[in-house]
């Protein structure tokens, strides 16, 4: 207070007013006296201020301060992707304290949003389903969210929950805001996807080919490149390798228009699954793996680190360099950890190298991923791994065994539909 009245040319006389004499303000700033709130409104009106920057010595609000830490985190959490847990938690007890709730809102979404980069997909849960209670989040406003709460169910086994999410959304979106295209095509290939997870290859092609409908005219080139992918996971499923690169090549050449690398890196992920699924050229594969390891840069997300980690062991065990094969695929395993999905993926591919190494430990490895890809894989990932297990089985001179291993896989390929209509 002694600083403003001297930079104001004030006297103590001069800052004095009724109720707040000149020795009341001497002895405040002699520190023997602390101002009522009544006094310190007084006083901060005559020195030009506002009263919480006389009692804290900041020019903004407890509110602005609080809005400058959520804006600056969120920034941060975009451009940077980290930004320390305990900070987050602590901007979200402050809007908790301030009875905030929309920064209480988004401090969770924080929260949610770097639990999941992290891996940790029942906080990230935990988090982001709390925040979907609010109004602040809709389908249109944040996409994102729906985006992240869903890959985490997904990686938690429960894609069930993952689908009823998206579906919420499509509907909210119809109601809400029905000439959104893009919005509506960007849920409805999240939906194809939960959909393909679950199996339900009749239902994923029934909403890609309604969004289709709608989306002739869109301009931006997400929504075709979502159509394009979205296609491309039912061909995918459906055992038809050559129909789903071409639609996800389609999708590559839009996204490299579009610049956004983590997108384009999982367009080249799919490429090079869909050119091993395809036959032998490895070298195509290997090309797009390296272009999404640029692409991804020095910290992937771990689903992306496991995909590629364990697209590498297959190139490797491919080529016949096994123990390179159970090297990268471990390596998968790790980056997997809290992904069930991908980590049976990776524990497939571990089980592929052993066999080719002939370590006795292949069996039993490959009889964990067969059960994990019952659980929380797709009927074709499930299908493949049952057979390579019969295969091996039959190889070793385990004839018995093999024919029931192999009857299992017939029994769950038959779940597969027919190739869906070519993209339009």
């Amino acid at each position: 207070m002694r600083r403003l009245r001297l930079e104001r040319g004030l006297s103590q006389r001069e800052l004095s007013s009724p109720g707040v004499s000149y020795a009341y303000i001497s002895r405040i700033e002699a520190g023997a006296r602390r101002p009522s709130v009544k006094a310190l409104r007084m006083l901060a009106q005559k020195l030009g201020v506002a009263a919480e920057y006389l009692e804290t010595g900041s020019q903004v609000t407890g509110a602005e301060a609080l809005e400058i830490r959520l804006a600056d985190a969120e920034l941060r959490l975009r451009l940077e992707g980290d930004v320390p847990p305990g900070e987050l938690r602590e901007i979200l007890d402050d809007a908790l304290e301030q009875a905030d709730s929309t920064a209480t809102t988004r401090a969770r979404v924080m929260l949610g949003l770097a639990a999941a980069a992290q891996g940790d997909h029942a906080q990230a849960i935990a988090e982001l389903s709390n925040a979907l209670r609010s109004d602040f989040v809709s389908p249109a406003s944040r996409p994102d969210i729906y985006a992240t709460l869903g890959r985490a169910y997904a990686a938690v086994g429960t894609p069930r929950l993952a689908a009823e999410l998206f579906e919420q959304g499509l509907r909210e979106l119809g109601a809400l805001a029905p000439d959104d295209t893009a919005s509506r095509v960007r849920f409805s290939s999240y939906l194809n996807s939960a959909l393909t997870d679950l199996g339900d290859l009749d239902g994923a092609k029934r909403v890609v080919e309604e969004a289709l409908q709608f989306s002739e005219d869109a301009a931006d080139p997400y929504t075709r490149v979502r159509l394009y992918w979205a296609l491309g996971r039912i061909a995918h499923e459906q055992e038809k390798p050559l129909a789903a690169l071409e639609h996800f090549r389609r999708a590559v050449a839009l996204l490299e228009a579009t610049e956004d690398s983590v997108h384009l890196a999982r367009a080249c992920l799919s490429c090079a699954a869909a050119v091993l699924a395809a036959g032998d050229d490895l070298a195509e594969a290997k090309r797009q793996i390296d272009q999404a390891e640029r692409l991804l840069g020095a910290r992937p997300e771990p689903g992306d680190l496991a995909v590629a980690r364990r697209l590498q062991s297959m190139c490797a065990t491919g080529a016949g360099d096994f123990a390179e094969g159970a090297r990268r695929a471990r390596e998968a395993q790790e980056a997997a950890a809290n992904l069930p999905n991908q980590l049976a993926l990776a524990t497939r591919a571990l089980a592929d190298a052993l066999a080719g190494l002939q370590d006795p430990t292949a069996a039993e490895t490959y009889a964990t991923a067969t059960a994990r890809l019952g659980e929380h894989g797709t009927v074709r990932e499930h299908a493949q791994a049952l057979r390579s297990y019969g295969r091996y089985l039959r190889d070793a001179g385990r004839e018995s065994e093999a024919l029931d291993v192999l009857d299992r896989a017939a029994e769950v390929a038959a779940g597969l539909q027919p190739e869906p209509s070519a993209a339009h």
